[in-house]
Order: C-alpha cells, then structure tokens, then sequence
C-alpha cells in the first residue's frame, strides 16, 4: 500500500503510517530499529533495495532523506516537504517512508526525521555516497546510535580513512570494513591451526581499495609486524600471504568466488569467500549496535604507516605511489615519524575477528 503526501508535515506522515497499517489489518508496529538513508536521487532505489533485504533480518522503519536541489532562486526559497508512505507488500518487512526536501528545510532534515523515529528503539543512520567527514557531528548522524557509511563510493577512498580516523566516534563503522569479516575470520582461524611466529604479511588488490588498506591496517595492528601492500588487477582482494619462520600461509582469491588457503605442511583447501552484496553488508552491521573497538584500533593504526612499512620493506607496489597522490593534508596524520619502522620482529597477537 502507497500513501503519496504532498507540501506535508512529520505529523501528517505519522497518521498515514497509522492509517496504512489499520488499512492492511497490521495495528502493531514490530520493528527492531528505524533505519535513516541520506542519499540522493540518482541512489535512492539501490539503497532502499539493499535496506529492505536487510530489512527481512531486522524488521524497521526506513527512512529515506533526499535533498533535492532547487534550480532557481524562486524555489531555494519555498520550503516544501514531500513523502511517499510504503506499508504491507510495498514496503518489505517493517514500514518505508520515502522524504524529499525541497527549499530551506533541506537544510533542517532532522526535524523532519525526529517525530517519524520509533519510540525506545535505536537508530541507525547510513550515507550509501557522499558521507559527512565526521558523521557524528551531522544533525542527522547525532541522533543515532551507529552511523555507516562506505568509503569505498568516495573519490578518494584511501585518503578519506585518514579523515575518518581523525574523525571517528563511537558508533561509526564502515562498509569497506565489513567486506573484510570473511577473510579476518579466516585468517584467525588460519593462525589458530599453527604454533609459528608471523614476521610480515602482505596484502594484494586493487588500487585505491579501502577495504585492501583496512585489512593491512588490522593485520599491522593485531600482529604488531610490517605489512605489504601490492596491486593486483582485482576484484577487491585477491591474496594475503602470512610470512613465517616455517613457511608461508597464504589465502588467495583470483576469481572473487572461490579462496585457496594454503599452509605449509597441510593440503590446499578450497574455502568459499565471494564478495557480498550490499544488502548482506547491511544486514551484518545491523546485527551490532555496539561500538566496533577493533575497527576504531585498526584506523588508528593509520593508512599513512601502512605505506611507509611497506616501502621500508622495498615492495615496489603503488602504495607508496598512491600515498603520495593524496593531498599533503592527509598526511602525516598517523602519529609516526617518517622514517620509524615496525619491528622486524615480535610475537604474534590473537588475530580476532569481529
């Protein structure tokens, strides 16, 4: 069912989700959380399909904010609030409500999303493309517990891990984090298996792949050794190699389906490590609302110290290339002096997973 509102107000909105749901014989509302998507037109449908596909997971009311930009003067200065109210088979699992803003009140949002937040239940709030640099400081992003967004749809992915350390708060996450779950748990349960002690690792994939940086980033952290960074012509990741006194333990993915884990001693096994969809990142994150300590230890490790390690250990990869194409802003932010290095050597971390 699909109530179309024009030149409307939060609380017309509210009585017509009221009004849908008495209409489908559905009084009870049943939700888990509201879910707030700030995107805009061109976005709007594949994040809305990705939320209600999470949505079967974790029931909620979505609510979508697009700002839609006015062209003349005459109409930046008409405030104007449309909706489109979605209930029953329209709306998947839990209620959607599509808000399009025009004029001034594009620039008061979260007075239009607060009345609309289910009562004592949490709120997540998902920028699927041009995210604020510090999202706990947008007017939307404070009203919420977790604040997602994807660094890998900005124009410089790499370089924006930088301001997001900078920038980080308790509650924020990242899916170019969440890709990496799979191949985090893997290689923990890799090192479980073994008694060596790991002197390097290297990262392969794509140029300008945060989820490549994150994950060398975690590596270094965890570890405590020096982490390579090399380009592979993807997609994503492709190979994490483990450097050991006693051989090497590789994890390599070249068709990113299907994963080889190789360990000295041990047979090849074939291991499933296809890359997901949005919709199934989005339902991973929305199972904790909790603060992510690894992911906030892993950023501060610094993408810029990544890079120095690796060019300290010669790996002739674009990393270093890539680090350099950055703005002089986002450098020099990690907290290491240029020519500091990691320890050749040092006894291996528990590698935990999320």
């Amino acid at each position: 069912m699909k109530i179309d509102l024009t030149d409307t107000t939060s609380g017309k909105i509210n009585k017509a989700l009221v009004q849908g749901r008495r209409a489908i014989g559905t009084p009870a509302v049943g939700m888990v959380l509201t879910l707030v998507i700030v995107t805009d037109e061109e976005n709007a449908y594949d994040a809305l399909k990705a939320a209600n596909e999470a949505a079967r997971e974790h029931p909620s009311r979505k609510l979508v904010v697009i700002k839609r930009v006015s062209r003349s003067p005459r109409d930046r200065a008409k405030a104007r609030l449309d909706a489109e109210v979605r209930v029953g088979a329209d709306a998947g699992t839990g209620e959607t409500v599509v808000l399009r803003l025009y004029g001034e009140v594009a620039d008061h949002a979260q007075s239009v999303v607060l009345p609309l937040l289910l009562p004592d239940a949490p709120v997540v709030v998902w920028w699927p493309v041009n995210a604020p640099v510090n999202p706990a400081s947008d007017p939307l992003g404070a009203l919420a517990q977790r604040r997602v967004t994807d660094t890998y749809a900005c124009e410089q992915p790499v370089a924006e891990l930088t301001a997001r350390a900078d920038a980080y708060t308790p509650g924020d996450t990242d899916l170019s984090w969440t890709r990496i779950t799979p191949w985090r748990s893997m290689l923990a349960a890799a090192l479980d298996q073994v008694d060596w002690r790991v002197t390097g690792a290297e990262v392969e994939g794509e140029e300008f792949n945060p989820s490549c940086e994150l994950l060398g980033m975690w590596l270094g952290d965890r570890l405590d050794v020096p982490v390579r960074r090399t380009v592979s012509g993807g997609p994503g990741l492709t190979a994490v190699r483990l450097l050991t006194g006693s051989g090497t333990i590789v994890l390599d993915r070249a068709d990113g389906s299907l994963a080889t884990l190789s360990i000295e001693g041990q047979p090849d096994r074939a291991v499933a490590l296809k890359r997901r969809d949005t919709a199934e990142l989005m339902a991973e994150e929305l199972r904790r609302l909790d603060p992510d300590d690894i992911y906030a230890a892993t950023l501060r490790f610094g993408v810029d110290r990544l890079n120095e390690e690796g060019a300290a250990a010669g790996d002739g990869s674009t990393a270093s290339k890539a680090a350099a194409k950055r703005p002089a802003a986002a450098a020099g932010k990690s907290g290491e002096t240029s020519g500091e290095k990691a320890p050749a050597k040092a006894p291996a971390k528990k590698a935990a997973s999320k």
